[in-house]
């Protein structure tokens, strides 16, 4: 080894994340969000189509990344494809319903 070999030291750190919580917006979020009017999102919610619990539900309702994400998709099959809420609402109804179908099989099948 000559003088200009240069030792190399590596060291470890170890660093903890911690899990973040899920995102939930308010209704006025999600509809700038979705580029809605927050009367046309709380209309959705009374139809059903982001979920049951947001159709029963007196309070406020808040809204998940997830719930975000199923609007701007019924937002956009309303927009370019010309589908009516009505038909939106079967349509990711029977959406819901296969996700849990598919589920439920993998269940039963096992690992």
């Amino acid at each position: 080894m000559n003088e200009s070999t240069v030792t190399e030291i590596c060291s470890l750190v170890l660093v903890r994340v911690a899990e973040a919580a899920p995102a939930i917006h308010s209704l006025a979020a999600a509809a700038q969000f979705a580029d809605v009017h927050p009367e046309m999102l709380r209309y959705y919610c009374r139809l059903g189509l982001l979920g049951e619990e947001r159709a029963r539900s007196d309070a406020e309702p808040t809204f998940d990344d997830d719930a975000l994400y199923e609007l701007r998709r019924f937002e956009h099959y309303r927009r370019h494809h010309g589908v009516d809420r009505q038909t939106l609402r079967l349509i990711f109804g029977l959406q819901r319903e296969v996700v849990r179908l598919k589920t439920e099989l993998r269940f039963l099948r096992g690992p």
